[in-house]
This record gives C-alpha cells, sequence and structure tokens, in this order.
C-alpha cells in the first residue's frame, strides 16, 4: 500500500445490512471502498464515492477468477466479506490474493466450515460442551422426538432465508423435501441475542451483547444493548472452540427455564447486519477491525460499550427511476 493515499478495501456483498453498512462506516473512517455485488442493483453500489463493481457469485465456477482479476485491475489492500458462502473460497484463496497483496483476516479453514455450515457449528460446540439446539440431519428423522417445536433450514442459510417451523415429525420430513441441504433443530424459547465480536490474533475477544426486539428477515431491525457476564463468557468459548479470528458475530438465547439458562444457535466469520449498535453504543469495531486486519494491535479498552442503548434500522431510498450499472469485472 502506497504511504500517500488511503487504504483501499474491498467491501463483498453491499445489497445486504452488513456489507451497506460497513461500506459507509469505513469511508467515514477515511478509506477508499470497492464494494462488490452480483446484484447490480443492490443498494450499496449506489452509495456516494464508493467504486461499485458486479461479479458473479460464489457458488459460479468462475468467481474465483473474477475477483483476482478484480483484485488485479483494482489493487485494493484488503478484502472485507460479509457473504457467508463467500468465506470459504476466500480462505483456500488466501496465498493468491497474499501475493497480490491483498490482506484477510480469517479464520483456518476447519473455523471457516463450522461458521457456514450450522450442522458442523453444532457439533463442535457440542464437543466442547457448549449448549445448543438438538439437531438432527434428514437421515436422521426418526429420531426426532415427535411433538416437539422444531425448526427446518439450510445448514449453509443466510439471512433467515428457508427457515421454515413446525410441530411434529412428519411436518419436519415434509420440509426436509423442500428446503435445500437441510437440517432440523428444536426450537429454542428464549430471548434471542446477537453479540458482536473481534477476536485478536493472540485469541484475546472482546463480546457487545444486543437483545434481536424485533426481526424481519433475519435482520434485527431493532436491538438494544445489555449486559450479561454469563453471556459473554459461552460466547468467548464458543470463538475460542471454533477457533475465530477477526470481525465475527454468534447468535443465541436466554432462557428463563430448562437445563440450559443460554443456548448457542451459530457463530457467522462476518460483520453482524446490526453491528452498527455496537458502534452507537461506544465500541469502536470497525476502527478496530480494521486496525487488526492490517496488523496492529486491537485496543480492547475501545470496544467497551454501555448498556440500554436502542437501535432501530429503516430501509432507505438511495437512487429512483433510470440508473447506470457499474461495469463487471
Amino acid at each position: 500500500m502506497a504511504a500517500d493515499r488511503p487504504r483501499r478495501i474491498l467491501v463483498t456483498g453491499v445489497g445486504g445490512a452488513g456489507g451497506f453498512d460497513l461500506a459507509r462506516s469505513l469511508m467515514r473512517l477515511g478509506c477508499e471502498v470497492i464494494g462488490v455485488d452480483a446484484n447490480p442493483l443492490a443498494p450499496g453500489l449506489g452509495l456516494p464515492c464508493i467504486t461499485a463493481r458486479t461479479m458473479v457469485p460464489a457458488n459460479n465456477p468462475a468467481y474465483r477468477d473474477e475477483l483476482l482479476g478484480l483484485c488485479r485491475a483494482l489493487e485494493p489492500d484488503a478484502i472485507m466479506s460479509t457473504v457467508e458462502q463467500e468465506l470459504p473460497q476466500l480462505a483456500a484463496m488466501r496465498g493468491l490474493l497474499d501475493e497480490l497483496g491483498v490482506r484477510t483476516w480469517l479464520p483456518q479453514a476447519h473455523a471457516v466450515e463450522a461458521c457456514v455450515d450450522k450442522a458442523a457449528f453444532c457439533a463442535v460446540a457440542g464437543e466442547h460442551r457448549i449448549p445448543v439446539p438438538r439437531t438432527w440431519l434428514p437421515h436422521e428423522i426418526d429420531e426426532v422426538p415427535d411433538g416437539r417445536a422444531l425448526v427446518v433450514k439450510p445448514r449453509r442459510g443466510q439471512g433467515a432465508q428457508d427457515v421454515h417451523f413446525c410441530s411434529t415429525r412428519k411436518q419436519a420430513e415434509v420440509l426436509c423435501e423442500l428446503v435445500a441441504d437441510p437440517i432440523v433443530q428444536e426450537r429454542v424459547d428464549g430471548r434471542e441475542f446477537t453479540a458482536d465480536c473481534l477476536v485478536d490474533r493472540a485469541g484475546r475477544a472482546s463480546v457487545i451483547l444486543r437483545y434481536r426486539l424485533l426481526v424481519k428477515g433475519g435482520l434485527a431491525v431493532v436491538s438494544r444493548t445489555f449486559r450479561d457476564q454469563q453471556a459473554a463468557e459461552l460466547v468467548k468459548a464458543t470463538l475460542a472452540a471454533v477457533g475465530a479470528v477477526g470481525a465475527c458475530c454468534a447468535q443465541g438465547f436466554i432462557r428463563e427455564s430448562g437445563p440450559d439458562r443460554i443456548v448457542m444457535s451459530e457463530l457467522n466469520a462476518r460483520v453482524a447486519g446490526g453491528f452498527l449498535l455496537s458502534e452507537a453504543a461506544g465500541a469502536d469495531l470497525v476502527g478496530q477491525a480494521l486496525s487488526g486486519l492490517f496488523g496492529l494491535p486491537v485496543d480492547h479498552d475501545r470496544l467497551s460499550y454501555k448498556p440500554g442503548v436502542y437501535l432501530a434500522k429503516y430501509t432507505e431510498t438511495l437512487a429512483a427511476g433510470e440508473q447506470d450499472l457499474p461495469p463487471a469485472p
């Protein structure tokens, strides 16, 4: 990176809440942002001052070559992905990106897999005695107790897509025919929360807790920060068990009854869609993630936060009518 220019960060998934807000936060910190999305009408591509590009999604065979071509053409200093399905590819491309001078900050391949695959996450968490929902694969459907509240969802889903609730094993069996690569889980009652996390290169983690008070399409549109020492410690244990590094987020439930007061439901190796609340509550989440990304120390004192801070998200109109589409790579 030239010393006389700002850091240039390539942010993927700027059509989603996490990528959109991450791009804006980085620009507020003085970074140049290359915003990338598979959808040419993704709202983040219309942000002022962004360098907008489209490219194929991660499941396209051309993804690797297109991303490398984009990096050669635009010379970003680093990539920050907010798309779950990209993470295994980016982890596998780490060496190639290093050769181009493009930094990444992702966990090892086994940890990425546990973050992307919900069945793998539950298996790893279970090995470390971390409470998670009981989980079954389709071929284990006969083991599901009947008369239980259940959830059928994709193993590798994001944003609550194709998530279905049911109350019988037979219903779950039918839903497994409709959902691609599904898992079946017991439905956990309780107060749902997200933990915005940053794990430094020495393994030290900072955790900001927020309740998901109103959720639409998997995104917490109304949230409130809170403190709970037991929840924070369980989140840290989950991060350590999986091997998470960098900016990530975890979700779980706090229950009033049951054998385990707190149950963890997933861990993602990316920023959450509602991470702005953590920043509004005083945590320098993006700034410290940038420091760690570029090999500088993470100042955990700057990741402290105030409980009782609310955030409400809303839909913003960025453009209407005719619009020039960003170029493909």
